[in-house]
């Protein structure tokens, strides 16, 4: 091992052993399921804001948006556009409505208790069939942040260390499982702060640095035609990929249908919850619009930057490590530059850890509150149901370190897979809940099966023939995702919100009781 990685190493412990130290702390501070699952519902404005989107923000952001961006121009700014416009209509329309609604209704803990109690299911089916789904995809998004954290490793270490991406895979998600089964949702809020911040640093520095290093001498314009881009001005274009093709009609629909998912993302929702009172709410809300535009911008202009900047080239299996590749090629030369960039590269992690212990802590609030604690065993113990998600938690990342062993995934892909099949079988779900009072159990139920069934049949299942060999590795079959070109989450939410509004209407009208719940969220303060 080199001198340099032996300083960026140094500056990765330090800040691994920190994250832990606050796990450490909060796990003094936790005294029952409340305090674990939502913090005492307690949350400042700041640390929500930064929280929910720190979480929201996972390595994708830091490798897979500037990856597709560097290799296909700023026609892939689609999916920024989309994020930016679902992030605003979940503050606003969402955020408070909802940390209202869940205390009304029961002091809800976790989203399926929430859909459990506006309901009134008492057989708990719609508690076990949210609790599945989470669990189902939570291990798909969580692999994703384990992959991103060994490609990391993998890129800075590879030549001097024997199965780099195995070893990176097992240190993030062994720091991950200790901080998050120590402290719980405070930890996790915490920590999620602190990376929120250090990620705004790194994506807003890295790029202005290297764009001034980049044109020092030459042009924007021309440092891209250095490296390929014989058209820089469709490279730049919103409507055209790299090469001078249009974006297709179905690119930019699927781009702006993420901004979906954020209605149905069970670890960025439950922030609403644990806000202290409505005027932190309004807070946090001007905080995460603000730092959304800033993260998503800068990502966007770091893939663009990076085309130029790089002095080598980055394939299709290479390009989400461009933030990596870049933060070596310019903080080099000496100790201190090193040790930035290496503080810098923490930025990665920070994306990383705060997505997955998010993950990690919903899914053991699934378990623990929602199935062992509210069917399996009903009189169980704080205690005990705390024990039961604390092992969720082991299970699901065990899980999701199995799936992320493939160095080949893409943290994109998982990503994605995982996003449209959460934002299909809660979206819906949750809007027609806060918003539509004819909404019932029967029309929830079939919304959130349905949101879940087309995800899974269009992204997962091949069916249709290539035509191509040249692409999707020569297979033979290949899903509808890839045939048409068409995000999950557009086919997924539409249907899902369809099927809810149908049966609801097919089937017995809510109660007087139900009713007078929902008219009452309008008038209360809390």
């Amino acid at each position: 091992m080199n001198e340099n990685q032996i300083i960026t190493l140094v500056a990765f412990a330090f800040y691994m052993a920190l994250m832990i130290g606050i796990g450490v702390f909060y796990s003094r501070k936790t005294k029952n399921n409340e305090d674990y699952f939502l913090g005492g519902r307690n949350l400042g404005g700041w640390t929500a804001a930064l929280s929910a989107q720190a979480s929201d923000m996972s390595g994708w952001l830091l490798m897979g948006l500037p990856g597709s961006i560097y290799l296909a121009g700023s026609g892939e700014i689609w999916i920024a556009v989309g994020l930016l416009i679902g992030t605003i209509l979940n503050w606003y329309l969402v955020a408070s409505r909802l940390r209202k609604y869940t205390i009304v209704a029961g002091n809800s803990l976790t989203i399926p208790s929430f859909f459990e109690n506006r309901y009134r299911d008492n057989k708990g089916i719609i508690k076990i069939v949210a609790a599945v789904i989470i669990a189902i995809f939570f291990a798909v998004y969580t692999a994703s942040a384990f992959s991103a954290g060994a490609n990391l490793f993998r890129v800075l270490f590879g030549d001097s260390i024997e199965n780099a991406y195995l070893v990176g895979l097992i240190i993030a998600a062994v720091v991950i499982l200790v901080y998050t089964l120590l402290g719980g949702f405070r930890a996790v809020c915490t920590t999620d702060f602190i990376q929120g911040m250090l990620m705004l640093i790194a994506i807003l520095a890295v790029p202005i640095v290297a764009y001034v290093i980049m044109t020092w001498d030459t042009g924007y314009a021309a440092a891209l035609a250095d490296k390929g881009i014989t058209d820089p001005m469709s490279y730049f274009s919103f409507f055209h990929n790299a090469d001078g093709s249009a974006i297709k009609p179905e690119t930019v629909i699927s781009g702006l249908a993420w901004g979906l998912g954020y209605f149905g993302m069970p670890h960025i929702i439950i922030r609403f919850m644990a806000i202290k009172n409505e005027k932190e709410v309004k807070k946090s809300r001007k905080i995460a619009i603000v730092w959304v535009i800033l993260s998503l911008g800068a990502a966007c202009l770091l893939g663009m930057i990076a085309r130029g900047a790089l002095n080598t080239q980055l394939d299709d299996n290479n390009a989400q490590t461009v933030f990596i590749r870049l933060i070596q090629q310019v903080f080099s030369g000496n100790g201190f530059l090193v040790f930035l960039g290496g503080v810098f590269l923490c930025g990665i992690l920070a994306a990383i850890m705060s997505t997955a212990d998010s993950q990690l802590l919903v899914t053991s609030s699934a378990v623990s509150e929602d199935m062992f604690k509210g069917v399996i065993k009903k009189n169980a113990s704080e205690k005990t149901a705390l024990l039961v998600g604390r092992i969720a938690v082991i299970v699901i990342a065990v899980i999701a370190f199995v799936i992320a062993l493939d160095e080949n995934s893409s943290v994109m892909k998982l990503v994605s897979d995982a996003w449209g099949g959460f934002g299909a079988a809660f979206g819906p779900v949750v809007l027609l809940a806060l918003f539509w009072k004819r909404s019932n159990l029967a029309g929830a139920i079939a919304g959130m099966t349905t949101g879940t069934i087309a995800v899974l049949i269009w992204s997962y299942i091949p069916m249709i023939q290539n035509t191509d060999p040249t692409k999707f590795n020569g297979a033979d079959l290949i899903t509808l995702s890839q045939s048409t070109g068409l995000y999950s989450l557009v086919l997924g939410f539409g249907l899902a919100l369809i099927v809810n509004v149908i049966v609801s209407l097919l089937t017995k009208r809510p109660s007087d009781e139900m009713v007078k719940e929902f008219e009452s969220i309008k008038k209360i303060e809390i």
